[in-house]
């Protein structure tokens, strides 16, 4: 699992960078933690700096629009998925557990409260 930080250090329509294997986005959507590959599968530009919309998140550079909760492109420019990663929160934290292998694979990202 990777350390994300504390809930209250990532507010309502935020998000942070952190690194696994490849950079993750981690977005906090209304009060529910999202994680998916940071870098745009349409070109290479970081999504954690991008702009949240709902469970949306724009492409600060060409506008692709990326689901949170699948990695699903809405439409073009973009037209493959990003892969999305699991959030659990612990205690006050957001930790991220990393999806091994391609984007189509990976399972929807959730929150989760584990006691």
């Amino acid at each position: 699992m990777i350390l994300v930080g504390a809930v209250s250090e990532i507010p309502v329509g935020e998000s942070v960078r952190v690194q696994g294997q490849v950079a993750i986005a981690v977005f906090n959507a209304d009060g529910e933690f999202y994680a998916i590959d940071d870098t745009c599968t349409h070109q290479d530009a970081s999504l954690s700096d991008g702009w949240l919309e709902g469970c949306a998140v724009e492409c600060p550079l060409h506008a692709a629009c990326f689901d949170l909760r699948t990695g699903r492109p809405s439409g073009p420019p973009a037209k493959k998925p990003v892969r999305t990663h699991e959030v659990v929160l612990v205690d006050g934290y957001v930790y991220v557990h990393e999806t091994i292998g391609a984007a189509a694979e990976a399972a929807p990202a959730f929150a989760e409260e584990v006691a």
